[in-house]
């Protein structure tokens, strides 16, 4: 944000009988901000970049004597001539100015005579608005927009001198925060088109808003919320500031330089992450938004994330679809919150400053205003990039959809987030993402959804709820297998080989494997889901304090390189569970193909395989008495209904479990009772009566037939382990 200053055209406004109370409830707002400080916090700068506390409250009193009481108010005294060059900050036609790095070198003047200067001129403003503001309505509109932005670069600064201090005071008493985990992001569509965007009143906005212009949108996607912790530590486990392919180069230069590992005011203990606030020192929140992060590590991280920054244009276009309330300063939380329940795009006003990809340029037709006060703007429009939005130290009524925050892409003292953007159109076959794949699936002529969407919470709480159903035997055996053979098993895994699992799950199988081989010196999981892999990995590195734990998040079928820790040892990949089964014939090849290629050559795979067995026993594991499966199945749609805006009627479909002996595999589907039409993702998709929706395959296997399905792919079956019935087997490959 800088020290923004701005003009505007003259644009209808309040009664000009209200001018003063308005200049003296923005007054009296920021002097609140300054009640738990003392002297000695308002005096110090914490950096070139920061201000102390006593300069911003002295700089914005400087502002309206020099461009309001000055020139227009008959027999006003300058309460100091000195304070000009103390308190001037960019304006070259106002005169010289201490430099910005030295302003807290400026002990005197001295608290006590910042405020008498702010009474001074306070005084001053009385006279000059008595009458209401009349000509000096836009300066004064000016002036009050101004110090509110420096009511919120006091707390920034504050934060970042707090965050410095080995005491590291707390600026206001602690308050808890939601630790509820939200919802996978959804994405939110938009056509794009030709739109208009800037200002277009009525109201006061600064000129860079301005002139309103059209813009040419090609279709995009925004997530409904801002990225998380939780998802932020996700991409710090996989090594993200280590990885330069996901930085710009500047980017990666300055985290080589300064040592970047996670966002600004992190800090790890033996207790795990800590986070520096306004409130002090408190555990990350994995549920709050990640906050204090540059333009470099914002774009890095969608990088990684498979997709990238909005524009500022996609912004505000999207922003006239959104909830306009928002966790400002006036809710007085002071930090970022987690993302409210709620469909539709969330958080984009408040909270926190969200980055754009756009560059701060002049928009069309941009003319500086005349004037010192037309200074600012035009001549620092290069080398920043824009956020929008508003923050939680924002005060309420300030920001608006057309809003130009702006700050270099180091930077990451402002209270700064994340908020994704995909493009809208392009190969479904290259994306990965749910919306795409569940719209191609629905657009088949046989409908199908890859089984890996079953896992989000509450589709995770009933499949372990299923692995405890009697019926179901494929949990309970493979665990008995395992460790009726883990000394086996374990006597072929080396000394400081790094043990792979595809798929992390619960890791309850893993745990046997690494009790029984303790020579195991890294443990890298594969998971797509961010936030089982950090719970997996956080629970596994509190139990094996000597293990190195690389989390990868990424769907392991398409896994092209290992984490960093498990390079130059032997490695031993591990999938457990029969999850191969939920692959065609072609896909397991396919996955067992890359899977070698990961996890290179020489090195041993540990992979659970189903084995055939009669139908009836089959049938039960897939449809149990309980309904316990259908409820999974279903949950499914559930999780459309609510990230892709679906309208599925859940009791209009019935869970179908079917042996096909033809194929080797069970099938579930979701058959549709009634005709009906259903809306995804702003399409709509046809069901017949009786038609169905195919969620899940699971093969069953014979050992020397997959052992032919490993051969294609590359590998050599060299020794297996098997339960009597219901059958199960543990196969070990070799590369």
């Amino acid at each position: 944000m800088g020290d923004i200053h701005r003009t505007t055209e003259a644009v209808p406004r309040a009664d000009d009988s209200e001018a003063l109370a308005r200049y003296r409830a923005v007054r009296r707002a920021t002097e609140a901000l300054i009640r738990s400080l003392t002297p000695e916090d308002m005096q110090v700068q914490s950096m070139p970049d920061a201000s102390p506390t006593k300069w911003h409250l002295a700089h914005v009193s400087w502002f309206f004597e020099t461009f309001l009481l000055t020139p227009h108010l008959t027999g006003y005294r300058v309460f100091d001539p000195r304070f000009g060059y103390l308190f001037n900050s960019y304006y070259e036609a106002v005169g010289a100015r201490q430099p910005r790095p030295e302003r807290g070198l400026m002990t005197r003047p001295s608290f006590d005579d910042v405020m008498a200067y702010r009474a001074h001129v306070d005084a001053g403003m009385a006279r000059l608005l008595a009458g209401g503001a009349g000509p000096h309505a836009d300066l004064l509109d000016l002036g009050l927009a101004h110090e509110q932005q420096h009511q919120e670069l006091i707390l920034m600064d504050i934060l970042h001198l707090f965050a410095g201090s080995p005491l590291q005071p707390a600026y206001a008493p602690p308050k808890g925060v939601p630790q509820t985990e939200p919802a996978p992001a959804a994405w939110i569509g938009f056509e794009g088109g030709l739109v208009e965007i800037g200002h277009a009143g009525p109201g006061f906005a600064f000129d860079n808003e301005t002139p309103r212009h059209k813009v040419w949108l090609e279709p995009f996607r925004l997530a409904d919320r801002l990225v998380t912790n939780g998802e932020w530590l996700a991409f710090m486990a996989d090594g993200g500031y280590g990885r330069p392919e996901f930085w710009l180069s500047d980017g990666w230069a300055r985290v080589q330089a300064e040592g970047w590992r996670a966002p600004l005011y992190w800090r790890e203990g033996e207790d795990g992450w800590t986070e520096m606030t306004l409130r002090g020192p408190r555990p990350v929140n994995p549920a709050a938004p990640v906050s204090h992060v540059s333009y470099f590590e914002a774009d890095a991280y969608a990088a990684w994330a498979g997709a990238r920054l909005p524009t500022e244009a996609e912004w505000e276009h999207a922003a006239a679809h959104a909830w306009h309330d928002g966790e400002f300063l006036t809710s007085g939380r002071l930090t970022a919150q987690p993302a409210p329940a709620g469909e539709g795009l969330r958080q984009m006003y408040g909270d926190l400053w969200e980055w754009t990809r756009s560059a701060y340029a002049p928009y069309p037709g941009f003319k500086p205003a005349k004037g010192a006060v037309g200074e600012y703007n035009g001549k620092f429009m290069a080398g920043q990039f824009v956020l929008r939005g508003g923050a939680c130290v924002t005060p309420g009524g300030h920001v608006r959809a057309s809003y130009r925050n702006f700050f270099y892409p180091h930077q990451r003292w402002m209270f700064s987030g994340v908020r994704l953007a995909r493009d809208g159109v392009r190969d479904v076959a290259e994306d990965d993402s749910f919306e795409a794949d569940v719209v191609a699936g629905l657009s088949r002529p046989r409908k199908t959804i890859p089984p890996k969407y079953f896992y989000d919470a509450e589709g995770s709480r009933l499949f372990e709820a299923i692995t405890a159903l009697a019926e179901y035997y494929p949990t309970r055996t493979e665990l008995a297998l395992l460790r009726s053979a883990a000394g086996e098993i374990a006597a072929e895994i080396p000394d400081g080989a790094a043990l792979v699992e595809f798929g992390s799950g619960a890791s309850l199988k893993t745990r046997i494997v690494l009790d029984a081989a303790p020579q195991v010196a890294v443990y890298a999981p594969i998971d797509i889901s961010a936030s089982a892999l950090e719970g997996a990995a956080k629970a596994i590195r509190a139990d094996y304090p000597k293990l190195a734990v690389a989390p990868l998040c990424e769907d392991f079928t398409r896994a092209l390189e290992l984490p960093v820790a498990a390079a130059g040892r032997p490695v031993v990949g591990f999938f457990p569970g029969s999850t191969i089964g939920n692959f065609t014939p072609q896909e397991a090849q396919a996955f067992l193909a890359g899977a070698r290629r990961l996890l290179g050559d020489g090195a041993a795979f540990l992979v659970g395989i189903d084995l055939k067995k009669d139908a009836a026993t089959l049938v039960a594991a897939y449809d149990d008495a309980l309904g316990v499966t259908a409820a999974f199945n279903k949950n499914l749609l559930a999780r459309i209904n609510r990230e892709l805006g679906g309208d599925f009627d859940l009791d209009a479909f019935a869970h179908r479990a079917v042996w096909n002996d033809a194929e080797s595999r069970i099938e579930m589907h979701l058959m549709s009772l009634k005709d009906q039409a259903v809306g995804v993702a702003g399409r709509t998709f046809r069901f017949a009566a009786g038609e169905t929706l195919h969620t899940e395959n699971s093969y069953k296997f014979t050992v020397e037939g997959f052992g032919e399905l490993a051969a294609a792919a590359g590998w050599r079956l060299e020794r297996w382990w098997a339960s009597a019935h219901p059958a199960f087997a543990m196969v070990l490959l070799r590369a």
